[in-house]
């Protein structure tokens, strides 16, 4: 299995420019070689917004929900499996080495975040809305990104990151709320059929 150490190294075997940053980069999905049969663990975190057109991909022990095309949070040196994976156009990669949070407030507030957890596997299912809002905020850290950094750029880049978590936990407190009550009104309606079954004898 592969270990990726570097974001260089990365880039360089999934057909992507080198980064701005050893320690950040930014992709979008349009500038990246489509991910053959690939099995892989890094020292990266990877948050992603993208549309899979065809393939699977395996985080942890199940397959991920990526059905709709949705956001993906990836903790480092946990293993990854992609196969033919093809994406939409519009999305994009965020990778993070640990190392870039180094005496940051996020890195500890990263951890709290449960939607890196590996057991997860259930991707983050955006409104027309929330997409909105997250990718402001990433052109924000783009714009940042890819002007000559200086010695305010990584503070900038790291709150506008800290934003699209903290709005991530939001999103996946309101898709949760969502699927509890669409799952109790169908335990209401079964309850209600298996009743009148029951009285009626039918």
């Amino acid at each position: 299995m592969k270990h990726y150490k570097s974001l260089n190294g990365f880039h360089r075997e999934n057909g992507a420019e080198p980064p701005e940053n050893p320690l950040l980069s930014l992709v979008r999905l349009d500038k990246i070689c489509p991910i053959k049969d690939k099995e892989f663990t890094t020292d990266f975190y990877m948050i992603a917004l993208k549309k899979v057109k065809s393939g699977l991909f395996l985080y942890g022990r199940t397959k991920y929900d990526n059905e709709n095309g949705s956001m993906y949070f990836i903790q480092h040196r946990q293993v990854v499996e992609m196969k033919n994976l093809e994406f939409e156009e519009d999305g994009f990669i965020i990778f993070m080495h640990e190392d870039y949070l180094n005496g940051h407030l996020l890195h500890h507030e990263i951890t709290k975040y449960n939607y890196f957890d590996y057991e997860t596997n259930e991707a983050l299912h955006l409104s027309p809305k929330e997409e909105q809002v997250i990718w402001e905020l990433f052109f924000k850290i783009e714009a940042e990104y890819n002007t000559n950094q200086d010695e305010y750029s990584r503070e900038i880049i790291l709150t506008h990151l800290d934003s699209i978590l903290k709005y991530s936990q939001r999103f996946y407190k309101r898709q949760f709320i969502n699927r509890s009550e669409i799952s109790g009104k169908m335990v209401t309606r079964f309850n209600d059929i298996l009743s009148a079954h029951i009285e009626t004898g039918d």
